[in-house]
């Protein structure tokens, strides 16, 4: 609950995660977006701001969906809020919107969903645009395949395998409500959505999705993974460019500003909506 006498500001943010070791805090001398960003606002709330996010995202990760919320005594419009940020961030983060909440909303513990997308450049030459924000694996991979292994990971499910070691979370059981995987011309999309995530568990699935469009394991080793609960299973953790924050959903007690799903370079295709 915000303090009484302090307004609680959401904000949306969208970040290019290549030169910050993640979303979180760290020790002096470790850029990150969450100090970036807070010393930003504090410039425009004259005052220190500390932000909650709904998803800690790890180094090289980026987001076009973030969600974050801070309290202050400050009084802005939510224009300065956003306009005010910005001046003062750098080229890579941006802050697209900003709403005053209800004093019980909180970024992380009221959301109910999050979605990621995972862009790989599937060709036998690397590219040399985008080289930070998609993930480039020079093997032909089969689209079709990668789809049906996807199928045995949706629903509710013990993802021990697909955690990193050093996960902190409770419980390694959760839900995936969609998990797609879909081809546009060299590129590949793999779109996940789920009621939350462990961590390293997003790049971990396109891991084993990538291992199994190469051909190198059967369709069927995405339940064997699964079914083991043994992370060393699963074969090694896909890199972190190519995969963004996309969305956060939360109930209807809580709207908000509703933007395009990004990253901004795939909202052409119109077969990804949804």
């Amino acid at each position: 609950m915000a303090a009484e006498g302090f307004s609680r500001i959401a904000l949306g943010v969208e970040y290019k995660g290549s030169r910050y070791s993640g979303w979180q805090r760290q020790s002096t001398g470790v850029l990150t977006v969450q100090e970036t960003l807070e010393n930003a606002l504090s410039r425009v709330a004259d005052s220190p701001v500390s932000l909650m996010c709904a998803g800690r995202t790890d180094a090289g990760v980026h987001a076009c969906g973030q969600v974050v919320h801070f309290d202050t005594k400050a009084v802005r419009t939510m224009k300065a809020w956003t306009m005010g940020a910005n001046i003062n961030l750098p080229h890579d983060i941006s802050v697209t919107w900003a709403k005053e909440m209800p004093a019980h909303f909180h970024a992380r513990f009221k959301a109910i969903a999050r979605r990621y997308r995972y862009v790989i450049y599937n060709d036998q030459i690397r590219p040399a645009h985008l080289g930070q924000e998609i993930t480039w694996n020079h093997r032909p991979l089969d689209v079709e395949r990668m789809a049906l292994a996807a199928e045995y990971l949706v629903g509710t499910h013990d993802f021990s395998a697909f955690r990193a070691g050093q996960c902190q979370a409770k419980s390694p059981i959760k839900q995936i409500h969609h998990l797609r995987v879909t081809r546009h011309g060299k590129m590949i999309v793999i779109d996940i959505r789920a009621n939350a995530f462990l961590h390293h568990m997003v790049r971990n699935i396109a891991g084993v999705l990538m291992t199994i469009g190469a051909g190198e394991r059967p369709i069927e080793w995405a339940s064997e993974v699964l079914e083991s609960r043994v992370r060393r299973t699963g074969g090694v953790t896909a890199h972190p460019f190519g995969l963004y924050l996309v969305q956060v959903e939360y109930r209807d007690e809580f709207p908000l500003p509703e933007r395009y799903v990004g990253p901004h370079f795939l909202t052409g295709f119109t077969e990804l909506e949804g």
